[in-house]
């Protein structure tokens, strides 16, 4: 089955290491060896700016990994295709997969809109509002204050409105996430999990998880063990509870999958690169229609990509 994953940081490891091979190097978890073997269709990737870079070189650092999304991936290997409309996606060929470039956490554009412009006309299809903290958009899940849109965040989220881009409500606080919703066009959580199964900040409570059904939004469920069951250890069963609450709640057309591969260090068991991928369809394909399978690992999320 062809499938969807809504997040992954391939771009930060290669911005790290330059001698990173993205056909089939040991050192990352989403390789375009894996993606074929696995069945891949369509693979988003995050531009991730570690905290570790200088504020003042953040969106220098922003542009390197567009550059290398560029030289190293897509001219690289002709088989992978720039995606930024459903267009592109309907377009792809048998043989193809498409990439969606993505920005999490908008600290590398700081206070200038003409920054998130410029990366919006490099490629960028989605937009991250915070990573974890704060920065001068909104406030993080993990930023103490809690602090919603600032009101350089409206017009960001504004602009996001203007080009039909995709406005992602992972890791934002409890206040960002309602300002969001109150103002965009086109949420969707890439990697967050539910907050009743497992309490962590980055997970999104039943209200959150209601409001983008009613949006006809979409929510990736993240393999993340610390967002699955608050430990370090965890099994493909872990997400299927996630999956069969979120449809409880009425998302059964409003789920996928965002892996966050690359950026974490701990993996689900039997699920440890995007070459694992099969062993999550066929646990699903034993509690589920194919209609429905279908639809958690694809059609959710490309119906829900903004058509531009």
């Amino acid at each position: 089955m062809d499938f969807f994953d809504g997040h992954c940081d391939v771009l930060y490891k290669m911005f790290l290491d330059k001698s990173i091979a993205f056909y089939d190097s040991e050192k990352l978890q989403v390789t375009l060896k894996g993606l074929e073997q696995s069945g891949s269709k369509i693979q988003s990737f995050a531009i991730y700016i570690p905290e570790s870079v200088h504020p003042d070189m953040r969106f220098q650092a922003a542009l390197a990994m567009v550059e290398i999304f560029d030289e190293k991936i897509l001219k690289r290997y002709p088989n992978v295709k720039l995606i930024r409309s459903q267009l592109d996606i309907k377009n792809l060929e048998e043989d193809e997969i498409g990439a969606i470039l993505t920005l999490e956490g908008c600290d590398a554009i700081d206070s200038d809109l003409l920054k998130l412009k410029t990366l919006l006309k490099a490629g960028v299809a989605a937009v991250g509002l915070t990573w974890n903290y704060a920065n001068a958009v909104a406030d993080g899940a993990l930023e103490p204050r809690g602090a919603g849109l600032s009101l350089f965040g409206r017009e960001v989220v504004k602009q996001l409105n203007k080009q039909k881009i995709w406005c992602d409500v992972s890791h934002l606080s409890e206040q960002g996430f309602w300002d969001t919703i109150d103002l965009a066009q086109f949420p969707y959580a890439s990697h967050s999990n539910s907050y009743t199964l497992c309490p962590h900040p980055r997970n999104l409570r039943d209200d959150q998880i209601k409001a983008l059904i009613e949006m006809n939004s979409v929510i990736g469920i993240t393999f993340v063990p610390e967002f699955l069951n608050g430990t370090q250890t965890s099994t493909i069963t872990d997400i299927l509870r996630h999956l069969d609450f979120i449809c409880s709640l009425g998302g059964e057309h409003h789920v996928g999958f965002g892996s966050d591969f690359d950026g974490i260090t701990h993996t689900v068991e039997n699920l440890h690169s995007i070459s694992d991928y099969p062993h999550l369809i066929e646990e699903l394909i034993k509690y589920y229609s194919a209609s429905q399978v279908e639809r958690f690992l694809y059609q959710n999320m490309v119906q829900r990509f903004p058509a531009r």
